[in-house]
């Protein structure tokens, strides 16, 4: 396994970048308008912009951008903790192995039908299953909690967040019919990788590092990647995290599906986490996703409940397509609300608002919330869905679906202020769309009881 990450390329790209002047930088956005993307040498001048007339420049070209490839859908899921065991040592992590202030628990099956059927009741459709590394919990047993997940009830989409594994595990995983696999490099910068990661299997870099490639491998076509913003160099981490979405494409001719963005937030037994080593702030945060937008246009980004709901209000229109809501970072709390989360929880939520509050906040925002899991059942995935987003095809299935499953959580979870708000906000885009008869008449058949429409 080599290592694709050129530290001194990466900085020399940095400091080449201090020198590019106005006129460079417009440049570039007028380049990034075209939706084609960015390398690194073009990024890197806009990370580092300062003038406030370019990054207002900046930020509407991404909103532009987003809305082009997408329009003004936000998809919607909810991450599902199966355990807070691990065999690793991360000093920035409150699951760490040595952490004695944790109270550990891994959930039966009994329990994981419990807090599926409590993140049903919310309306949710789309669950992102959390895996701690741990030697109890192997492939076979995640297949096996996935495979519950789904039985359970109308979850139709189970995503993953798990520990790397080799590629003949990989391809056990992708029998339980999972959509994404997500594993985070946390840090690019191989020094830091290795102070921070103390002891178990996490602390190999490279392992880590090819984990999207073996899972392509495998046969896993829709991979994501994402740092851990406050561990190293902010600019160097997203530079690196876009090498990682190039190698891809060079490797498999197509980049991840997604990208994460997470910053440190405070979790119990961990000193570094309540002081990052290096700060990211909520502009350059705000920058980065901005910059991320247009150099992989047609890869989703991803924003979480680590950051605050006043700054998620501010950040989503920036080119986020996902977000996750109503989310807890301990296992067993969502049907179980007594349980003491500093105790059992991975980090600090910063956005603890349920998924009605966070529903009415996109209204307002006139952003259609999306429960939609359709490019998964229908094989548009891996390259067949970067071949159609690249077409700028996938909008109009995004609208359409996206238009549809906010009707089925209208009419079975919304409050009526939601409810009212939300079919205003169906009707304006609908008075948008010329040839609207079938999406009218499928919208009448949700209110008459059918459910699952999709395209």
């Amino acid at each position: 396994m080599h290592n694709f990450i050129n530290d001194k390329e990466i900085w020399d790209i940095i400091e080449a970048s201090k020198k590019v002047d106005k006129v460079e930088i417009r440049d570039i956005l007028q380049k990034a308008e075209e939706s084609n993307g960015l390398n690194l040498r073009d990024a890197s001048p806009l990370l580092l912009i300062q003038d406030k007339e370019l990054e207002d420049e900046l930020f509407d070209l991404a909103k532009k951008v987003k809305e082009k490839i997408y329009g003004n859908r936000i998809v919607i899921f909810v991450p599902l903790y199966l355990s807070n065991e691990c065999d690793n040592v991360c000093d920035y992590c409150a699951f760490r192995a040595d952490n004695k202030l944790i109270q550990r628990k891994t959930l039966n099956t009994e329990e994981i039908k419990k807090e599926v059927e409590s993140i049903i009741k919310q309306g949710h459709k789309r669950i992102l299953a959390v895996f701690g590394e741990d030697g109890k919990y192997d492939v076979h047993r995640m297949v096996e909690s996935i495979n519950i997940i789904y039985e359970t009830g109308d979850i139709r989409r189970v995503n993953v967040n798990a520990a790397p594994l080799s590629i003949e595990d990989f391809k056990v995983l992708k029998t339980s019919q999972i959509g994404t696999y997500q594993c985070f490099q946390e840090t690019y910068h191989r020094e830091t990788y290795e102070k921070v990661h103390i002891s178990g299997k996490k602390t190999d870099y490279l392992w880590r590092l090819h984990a999207l490639n073996r899972a392509q491998e495998a046969g896993i076509d829709d991979v994501a990647v994402g740092v851990l913003y406050g561990l190293f160099d902010p600019y160097f981490e997203t530079l690196a995290m876009l090498k990682h979405a190039e190698e891809l494409e060079r490797v498999f001719g197509v980049g991840p599906h997604t990208i994460s963005f997470p910053r440190i937030e405070p979790a119990l037994g961990s000193k570094m986490s309540t002081s990052p080593p290096f700060h990211v702030s909520d502009a350059l945060l705000k920058r980065i996703i901005a910059v991320l937008r247009l150099a992989v246009p047609y890869t989703g980004l991803i924003l979480s409940t680590r950051e605050s709901a006043t700054l998620r209000h501010d950040l989503v229109s920036l080119g986020v397509s996902q977000i996750s809501a109503g989310s807890k970072t301990s296992p067993g709390t969502y049907h179980d609300s007594s349980t003491n989360f500093p105790n059992t929880q991975q980090f600090t939520v910063n956005d603890d608002r349920v998924l009605e509050e966070v529903i009415y906040d996109l209204i307002e925002m006139n952003m259609i919330p999306s429960f939609c899991t359709a490019c998964y059942r229908l094989g548009r995935h891996g390259e067949n869905f970067m071949a159609m987003a690249k077409n700028q095809h996938i909008k109009a299935f995004c609208q359409s679906n996206a238009i549809l499953t906010f009707a089925e959580y209208l009419e079975d979870y919304a409050t009526e202020k939601s409810k009212q708000a939300g079919y205003k906000m169906i009707n304006t885009m609908l008075d948008k769309i010329e040839d609207n008869k079938l999406l009218q008449e499928e919208l009448r058949n949700i209110r008459l009881g059918k459910r699952d429409i999709f395209y």
